[in-house]
């Protein structure tokens, strides 16, 4: 960490002048160093090719560190995730903080390092941001926006309208890791547990499907705030069509699943990180699973389901004795503050 003249952040630091500027000097320039973001110019001016892929989202999760990650690393993943899930390689993003006056600089300088390290894991330059700093008790430490851009694979072709009955559903790796993480570790409810957040960029897999399957992937989806099923009810509700699960082919860690039963969660519910669900043709879903499986962090990629004709706008789950029940879309917030 580079010699601040300040322990917290100040107001002052979010005054534009010269506290902000020697914050930014010694820490968002110093670690970000690349041409764009050295213009020190109001946006950036970038060279895109073809479809182009936006997004954006802003991350206010509690706590700002967590097992295995933080607050910084979660807002860079989180947006390249998306942009992946268009089926886009991301390229570009802004990174714009809003600080809370008494934030420790060893904690920033912690934000900022995770930030760095997970860009270069994904592969992405940010190009442009902002700072802002707040009264003390108008925020709660740190919130982060990130925005992205990316250039769509010409593989890719990743919509609703290519869903069909009879396409296999997908998840790359073990669900509701994530949300369980961050609840061991939130005030009054902390365990002994091993569990660690699965926050990762996940462009590098998608790109990889789509180099080996292309147009055969129909939807790609990350299971969030909601978790895996409120996106299969979107699926199933926009698309007009049925979604059949199967519990017994659900990948859930023993631990996950135990901590879920204890506190009274429905994994289904629970916001991933690190995870995304394809909707493929059903000719190539073992092809998918077993690239999947060859992948770090997919190992526990499996066939979860089928869109099919009957139960309109309904996600059906079989259970692993054989009962059946329906999988509703989620009402209000089971984790808040997640992401």
């Amino acid at each position: 960490m580079p010699k601040l003249d300040f322990d917290i952040i100040t107001l002052g630091h979010g005054s534009g002048g010269l506290l902000t500027n020697k914050l930014l000097d010694s820490g968002v320039f110093h670690l970000f160093d690349n041409e764009q973001l050295q213009q020190r110019h109001d946006g950036a001016i970038l060279e895109l090719k073809g479809k182009t892929a936006f997004s954006t989202d802003s991350f206010v999760i509690s706590p700002i560190f967590f097992p295995d990650s933080n607050i910084g690393e979660l807002a860079v993943n989180g947006t390249v995730n998306d942009l992946a899930m268009c089926g886009a390689v991301p390229k570009y993003l802004s990174l714009s903080f809003i600080l809370e006056e008494g934030l420790e600089m060893t904690d920033f300088w912690e934000i900022l390092v995770s930030i760095k390290w997970a860009a270069e894991q994904a592969g992405v330059q940010i190009v442009t941001g902002d700072t802002k700093v707040v009264e003390k008790g108008k925020g709660d430490k740190i919130f982060i926006n990130t925005s992205g851009v990316g250039q769509v694979h010409d593989n890719a072709k990743i919509s609703l309208e290519h869903v069909r009955p009879g396409d296999k559903i997908i998840v790359s790796d073990s669900i509701a890791t994530h949300g369980v993480a961050i609840m061991s570790v939130r005030e009054g409810l902390e365990f002994e547990t091993t569990i660690k957040s699965d926050t990762r960029c996940l462009n590098h897999t998608v790109t990889a499907l789509l180099d080996n399957f292309g147009e055969d992937i129909h939807l790609l989806k990350d299971p969030t705030r909601g978790g895996l099923a409120t996106v299969l009810n979107e699926i199933a509700r926009d698309g007009n069509l049925g979604v059949d699960l199967n519990q017994k082919h659900l990948p859930i860690q023993k631990e996950v699943s135990a901590l879920c039963e204890l506190l009274g969660l429905d994994p289904l519910y629970v916001a991933n990180e690190g995870i995304f669900m394809a909707v493929v043709k059903a000719e190539i879903a073992e092809k998918v699973v077993d690239k999947l499986r060859k992948i770090e962090h997919c190992s526990n990629a499996a066939i979860i389901g089928e869109v099919v004709e009957n139960h309109i706008n309904q996600v059906v789950i079989t259970s692993a004795i054989g009962g059946k029940r329906v999988v509703s879309m989620l009402i209000g917030e089971q984790l808040p503050r997640i992401c």
